[in-house]
C-alpha cells in the first residue's frame, strides 16, 4: 500500500481496492482545505482538527469510536483511550485504531494523551506502523517514547505537527533527536508491504501532500 501524509494527524491509506483516511480536519495550520475520496474513513476523537468526515466523497464508512470492523476485506479495531491523562476529564475521549491492510499492521494513536495499560496493549497487539504524536502538545516526549516502547513497531510515523511553523520544526527535530534519527529527510510517500517492514525499527518523516 502507499501512505500519503496529508498534514496534521491525517494520512491517506491507498491500497489495491480500498481507500482509507484518518482523521481528516477542518483545518490546519498552513494548509490548504482538503479535498479526498476514500471508502473508508477513521475518526479518533470529535474535534475539528480530526473530525472533518464530510470533506471525504464516495460515500465512505465512517468508524467514530472502539469496537472492532471489517469493511472490504480491511479489519480495523478501535481502542478506548483517553485524549489526557486524567481520564478523559480535561479532553475527553481518544480512539487508537489498529488497521489490518493487506497484511500490514498500522496503528493510529490519534490524540492519545497517557501511556497504555496491559489490556489496551493486548487489545492493539503487533504493529508493522505506528503513526504517533511528535508536537508534545498531546503526548510528551517521555511518554511518546514509553508509547513507543510498549508498541515496538518496526516503523514509527510522526504525526501532529506543522513543519511550516518554527515550533512545529523544533518539536519535529527533537522528537528525531530523541529516537535517535540525526538526519531528517521527509519523504513524499512511503510503500509498504508485509515483506518489506524492516527488521529494525525505523522512523520515517514523512512530507506533507495531497
Amino acid at each position: 500500500m502507499d501512505i500519503s501524509f496529508l498534514g496534521h494527524s491525517c494520512f491517506r491509506l491507498r491500497g489495491k481496492d480500498v481507500t482509507l483516511i484518518t482523521d481528516p480536519y477542518q483545518f490546519a495550520l498552513g494548509r490548504p482545505p482538503l479535498r479526498l475520496q476514500a471508502e473508508i474513513v477513521t475518526i479518533s476523537h470529535d474535534h475539528p482538527g480530526h473530525n472533518n468526515a464530510a470533506v471525504v466523497s464516495g460515500n465512505p464508512k465512517v468508524i467514530q469510536g472502539p469496537g472492532e470492523y471489517e469493511i472490504r476485506s480491511v479489519l480495523i479495531t478501535g481502542v478506548a483511550t483517553f485524549h489526557d491523562g486524567v481520564s478523559g476529564r480535561e479532553r475527553g475521549r481518544n480512539t487508537i485504531y489498529v488497521i489490518q491492510m493487506e497484511d500490514v499492521r498500522l496503528c493510529h494513536l490519534g490524540d492519545l494523551g497517557h501511556v497504555l495499560n496491559a489490556e489496551q496493549i493486548d487489545e492493539i497487539g503487533s504493529v508493522d506502523v505506528l503513526f504517533v504524536p511528535a508536537r508534545g502538545a498531546v503526548l510528551d516526549m517521555s511518554r511518546a517514547s514509553e508509547v513507543i516502547s510498549q508498541i515496538e513497531p518496526s516503523i514509527i510515523v510522526p504525526m501532529h505537527f506543522q513543519a511550516a511553523d518554527e515550533e512545529g520544526l523544533a518539536s519535529i527535530e527533537k522528537f528525531c533527536h530523541e529516537m535517535g534519527l540525526r538526519q531528517i529527510v521527509p519523504q513524499p510517500k512511503l510503500a509498504v508491504t508485509k515483506t518489506s517492514i524492516p527488521q529494525e525499527t525505523q522512523v520515517i518523516v514523512m512530507d506533507v501532500r495531497q
